[in-house]
């Protein structure tokens, strides 16, 4: 048995520190669009070609980093965008995908922590966080979902050690990448390094509650061909009484071969593996008596992923570049639930769902970017093609025992997609002013056929759907100077209609015609990089996302209209930078840097019609913020105290009053410290505070957020 959670913390100092940072925020701007990981940004009207290959040599990094993408990066348009760079190198080393941790410098997204390695994300109240539904996922602009189209589930995203950095694209996204109304992240994983033809890195850890994480590369570059490969291993016991324990095993392998200078072609290989149990959510009474105990002892999930990706990226002439990329994919994702049982209570059944649902992805995508010049201005058209096409299986046994792996049939489908789309986006540049319409053409055909074995209420269904969904969007940036700039955006977004509103696959369900999700995003801001030593953005937002769908037991229910309105903003202030600006003095080259932060989004959400007309729509907390301090020495020396401040709010787009999620404030520590050129340590007290919180609730209970846990271990290189 796990011992029981040590007494709460309680501190007054929450509301009185949210209100200090929305008021320190509220005074803040926003700044044109630079070049990523550059301490000045490239000019408005630049575009990136064929980057060079990144050097995981070290060198000196600046204290304050850009946090937004330039105006053009290879074949894509940002310019009017709110996109941002979530630069993980700017923290200490993050360790077992710390979601908390790795967005601390970025307003908005909501993590919904997990007692598994299984990922929630959430933006702006859109939706439901489970496994980023709402959101689209990418590993180097592929999509990384299960299905994005039918079963929009995020189960597997890289480990961070492995990412250089996370693209996160607000308003606009679903005119770069298709659906989902909540954005876009887009993981871009290490490249080769190029200075020499072999380098090394391993990274261990253990930690709380037998944690043990280990990370092992190599890469490096032969003539012309690069390589950067990883393994990558995770395992806990988990902090629940019994079956909260887990273990994921994932390696990569990255081929880069340079033919020319303005041709170059990468592969990568995934594999991934990952089983764990689920200890069951608790119900008030249950968590209030001990939020350590288990309430489901046998339910577990087991998932695989394989993936195989080719990229072209050619440079045709000075002004012009194409990117083709293609990519299959298999998922395979298990699990074992044991029937009966409700909200937080124990199951009775004495028999198990098992329930197999594998995934068949391929897809291929060419982009082609070309700049001109008309009517005294610098132009970029970004334009491509999307198709993509997947087939999955869907089984569902009935388990004679609760530790049953097979059973009988219950239920047999088989659902296919069949997905295209069609893009344009230009940038007009006239001066300081850049003005950039986009339009994207939707087409997704669905198949699907269920045959239930349980009894003759719904032998056999089938439906098949075709739904065309044109996107508009508009974008604008104005530079202020003195590296500041305001920006605008509209632009449509949506979510597709998903394999469980077309096709209710339990007794007694149907076949429906709902259509696709559809919102309209408004932004407006001003962001800038003044100078060296500090860094803001805010803007003022508008969600309306229309045609909201959930279902509820057989039928499929509109829950509304989803208004969320609010502002959202972020400071980085480097201390000792800017008293040596003030000064004339020079402290920082061999103090460092000492990085105040800030970030906020106050929220007002509303539903319009439906189930629950007036109402607050799920996961759209009034406020969240998160604030603290990093300070960093030489680029290698780290330590930062994390702060987040999460307001109330519901689990539910119905009012249930169970649930509720209570605000609460939690804050880590983390250090990476170099004890040797070769040598890192590494190391974090998470929740030093101990605070006891719900981490997330759903249909199965309320999830405990992790106690205080701590982590040590070291990193070695070269």
């Amino acid at each position: 048995m796990k011992p029981n959670p040590l007494p709460q913390h309680q501190r007054s100092a929450g509301p009185v520190a949210a209100l200090t940072a929305v008021l320190f925020l509220a005074l803040a701007s926003h700044s044109r669009s630079q070049t990523v990981g550059a301490s000045k940004p490239a000019a408005d009207g630049a575009a990136q070609n064929l980057p060079e290959i990144t050097i995981t040599a070290e060198a000196e990094e600046p204290a304050i980093k850009v946090p937004y993408l330039p105006p053009v990066e290879g074949t894509k348009v940002y310019a009017g965008k709110r996109a941002s760079i979530i630069e993980l190198k700017a923290l200490p080393e993050v360790v077992s995908n710390n979601y908390r941790q790795a967005f601390a410098l970025t307003p908005g997204l909501l993590v919904a922590e997990e007692t598994t390695p299984l990922v929630s994300l959430g933006y702006r109240g859109i939706g439901s966080p489970d496994r980023a539904q709402f959101m689209q996922i990418l590993q180097d602009g592929i999509p990384i979902s299960a299905d994005p189209i039918g079963y929009p589930e995020a189960y597997w995203t890289p480990p961070l050690e492995s990412v250089q950095r996370i693209d996160f694209l607000r308003g606009g996204a679903s005119l770069v990448y298709g659906p989902q109304p909540a954005g876009a992240l887009n993981y871009v994983t290490l490249m080769p390094r190029t200075d020499r033809a072999l380098g090394a890195r391993q990274q261990f850890i253990m930690g709380t509650d037998d944690l043990i994480s280990s990370y092992t590369a190599v890469d490096g570059t032969i003539g012309k061909l690069g390589y950067h490969g990883y393994f990558a291993h995770r395992s806990a016991d988990g902090f629940r009484q019994a079956n909260s324990d887990y273990e994921t095993n994932g390696g990569r392998v990255k081929l880069v071969y340079q033919q020319d200078e303005d041709t170059r072609w990468i592969v990568g290989v995934d594999a991934f593996e990952q089983e764990n149990g689920e200890p069951g959510g608790l119900s008030e009474a249950g968590y209030a008596a001990d939020r350590h105990q288990t309430v489901r002892f046998n339910d577990r999930f087991k998932l695989s992923r394989y993936a195989l990706s080719l990229e072209l990226q050619h440079r045709m002439s000075a002004d012009t570049e194409l990117s083709i990329k293609t990519w299959a994919a298999y998922y395979d994702r298990w699990s074992r639930r044991q029937n009966g049982g409700g909200f937080g209570t124990v199951p009775t059944g004495a028999t198990t769902s098992i329930d197999r649902q594998e995934f068949y992805n391929w897809g291929f995508e060419p982009r082609i970017r070309h700049d001109y010049e008309a009517l005294g201005g610098q132009h970029t058209l970004s334009a491509g093609l999307h198709f993509y096409l997947s087939h999955s299986p869907n089984t569902t046994k009935t388990g004679p025992t609760v530790t049953s792996n097979d059973g009988p049939i219950l239920r047999d489908s088989q659902r296919d997609i069949l997905y295209g789309s069609v893009f344009v986006e230009n940038k007009f540049t006239f001066g300081r002013l850049t003005i950039t319409p986009g339009f994207r053409m939707e087409l997704v055909n669905q198949d699907m056929s269920l045959q239930n074995f349980a009894g003759a209420a719904m032998a056999e269904t089938n439906n098949s759907k075709f739904d065309q969904q044109p996107l508009f969007g508009l974008g604008l940036a104005y530079d202020l100077g003195s590296e500041t700039a305001v920006y605008a955006n509209v632009s449509q977004s949506y979510r597709a209609t998903t394999f469980g509103q077309s096709l209710i696959p339990v007794a007694g369900g149907t076949a429906n015609d709902a259509a696709p999700s559809v919102g309209w995003h408004y932004e407006l801001g001003m962001r800038g990089t003044p100078r060296p030593w500090i860094t803001w953005d805010s803007a003022l937002f508008l969600v309306d996302l229309d045609n909201k769908f959930g279902t509820a037991g057989t039928a499929l229910t509109s829950v509304g209209r989803s208004i969320n309105y609010g502002w959202d903003g972020a400071l980085q202030l480097d201390v000792i930078g800017a008293l040596d600006a003030a000064n004339g003095t020079h402290r920082g080259d061999h103090l460092g840097a000492l990085n105040l932060y800030a970030n906020a989004s106050i929220m007002e959400a509303r539903l319009s019609g439906g189930a629950n007309n007036g109402g607050t729509p799920q996961f759209a907390p009034p406020y969240m913020v998160r604030t603290g301090v990093i300070y960093s020495r030489k680029s290698k020396f780290k330590i930062a105290f994390l702060g987040t401040l999460m307001a109330r709010h519901s689990a539910s787009d119905t009012a249930v009053a169970s649930f509720d999620i209570p605000a609460y404030t939690t804050w880590d520590l983390t250090a990476e410290i170099p004890v040797t050129k070769n040598l890192t340590l590494i190391g974090g007290l998470n929740n030093v505070f101990d605070k006891q919180y719900y981490a997330r609730v759903n249909a199965g209970g309320i999830d405990p957020a992790y106690g205080r846990n701590f982590y040590v271990g070291g990193s070695v290189t070269f």
